[in-house]
């Protein structure tokens, strides 16, 4: 046996078959995000066009601004995105150009900007949820409502986990 499966063994005592499933699922859920398959007809619907990196850029605000109290900054969206620090201040200046996001004074330290939606973002916003759940709905649709929130469950759950181990 293989010092990486000896490690997975003690750490993780999960059957091959379903690390083999996950991983293949997860790959296949990476090919389709990376193509934007979701992101195209969300842009199709604003009457401002915006560039998909923007448009990532104001989910990541909007997500801290629904999830958190504290001020949502670059770091906070290079952090979301998974991307440094240099690259997600340049796809910010982007959306703040684009007017998707205006940069304003913390109101926790007034040496530092934070970001926030402005009307055009909250559109876009708006815009992108109505896509994606409907979309999701009709993935959904021919599936038991027990399977649905059981499915809805274990994933948020494995995000969370995935959360956790990237902070790791």
């Amino acid at each position: 046996m293989d010092t990486q499966a000896r490690k997975r063994d003690v750490d993780a005592p999960v059957d091959d078959t379903v690390l083999t499933a996950v991983e293949a699922a997860m790959i296949r859920i990476r090919r389709r995000q990376s193509r934007r398959s979701l992101a195209r007809p969300v842009m199709k619907g604003l009457a401002e066009p915006v560039d998909l990196n923007t448009l990532a850029v104001v989910d990541a605000v909007d997500e801290g601004t629904s999830e958190s109290g504290s001020d949502i900054t670059v770091g906070f969206v290079a952090d979301r995105l998974a991307i440094d620090p240099s690259r997600a201040s340049r796809i910010v200046a982007d959306a703040v150009r684009s007017g998707f996001v205006r940069r304003a004074a913390s109101q926790e330290d007034g040496r530092r900007s934070c970001l926030e939606l402005t009307s055009v973002g909250e559109e876009a916003v708006a815009a992108a949820h109505h896509t994606r759940q409907a979309f999701y709905s009709d993935v959904l649709k021919d599936w038991d409502p027990r399977e649905q929130q059981e499915f809805a469950r274990l994933l948020t759950k494995f995000v969370r986990s995935l959360d956790e181990a990237a902070r790791g």
